[in-house]
């Protein structure tokens, strides 16, 4: 009797969901370019290459060639991301997460009473779900590229469900000025273009309104140790990754005061379980089962460290929040 595949195959030419290769950076321009990391997809291990090239002038790393629409939608949209959720619960427990959202939100809570705020790639809703506990009189909206946001809309962790990319045409149109918060919490690397992001996302702040942005560090030391193993690399749902000093001039440009930069609070102790389950993706069910205690050893060794990491260039991702 014939089975049916469990993931989809790819039916037409893998360059077809590439780009052409650009020769400078796209934050800055320069053409110093070197290649970072080199990997197929680690996860489902289809077809084709992707490559992180990072800027030497500015620091800029970005995926090249880039995924057109098309791939995008393929790799990321679909399928991909509830194989990532599952991959992500073995370095990363719910409980974890849920503390974690709780964590953020607490830190964000000296902000003024919002009346409404905007979670950008919220996803399922979990970080607005998280923050009622903080902002019982705030409404929260959410938006996502995929249609986790529809079911966060069902099961009531936001109001409303905007799905697509604040750059989306007619998005920042429809939104303007209604937030006095919006969060961008690990999405501008998702971005096909982070500067076309944050100018939206200003668009629909009020003025004097709050603008939150967590990225991963693309100069955090274990991006360097690690490799492809990096978690954060991502590939092929990363498509961009600022260092802080790119992404704290690009908000002073478009009229920000910064309030805070933070390096410490949004570090997630994974590195070294991320790592160990990137390597362990290829083997057989049984290996990884028998491989089990190598990865409690390494996500106790991240969680032990991580009080040292996040004072460290180990930090794996800042946050800066901003008035407009």
């Amino acid at each position: 009797m014939p089975t049916t595949p469990l993931t989809p195959q790819i039916t037409t030419p893998f360059d077809s969901f590439q780009e052409p290769r650009r020769e400078d950076c796209p934050w800055c321009g320069s053409r110093s370019l070197r290649t970072r990391v080199r990997a197929p997809d680690p996860l489902r291990h289809r077809p084709g290459t992707f490559v992180l090239d990072r800027c030497r002038d500015c620091g800029h790393a970005f995926q090249n060639p880039r995924l057109t629409a098309e791939g995008i939608a393929f790799f990321h949209r679909d399928f991909y991301e509830r194989h990532l959720d599952e991959f992500t619960a073995r370095v990363l427990s719910p409980g974890a997460v849920r503390r974690r959202h709780r964590t953020t939100a607490w830190r964000l809570s000296a902000l003024r009473e919002p009346e409404s705020w905007l979670d950008v790639g919220t996803g399922y809703g979990r970080f607005p779900e998280a923050a009622k506990e903080f902002f019982p009189y705030t409404s929260f909206d959410g938006l996502d590229p995929t249609v986790r946001v529809e079911q966060a809309l069902r099961e009531g962790r936001v109001e409303e469900a905007h799905q697509g990319y604040l750059a989306t045409p007619g998005m920042a149109a429809r939104l303007r000025a209604r937030y006095d918060v919006v969060t961008l919490f690990r999405h501008l690397e998702h971005a096909p273009d982070p500067r076309a992001e944050l100018r939206a996302a200003l668009t629909v702040l009020r003025p004097g309104g709050h603008l939150v942005v967590e990225v991963p560090d693309p100069r955090c030391l274990f991006a360097t140790l690690l490799g492809r193993r990096w978690l954060p690399y991502g590939q092929p749902r990363h498509l961009h990754l600022l260092p802080l000093a790119n992404l704290r001039a690009e908000l002073e440009t478009l009229g920000c005061t910064i309030l805070v930069t933070d390096r410490k609070d949004p570090h997630v102790p994974y590195d070294l379980a991320a790592a160990v389950a990137l390597s362990l993706a290829p083997a057989r069910p049984l290996l990884q089962v028998a491989a089990g205690p190598l990865l409690d050893v390494a996500a106790a060794l991240d969680h032990a460290l991580a009080p040292l990491f996040r004072r460290t260039r180990f930090s794996n991702a800042y946050r800066i929040v901003a008035r407009k």
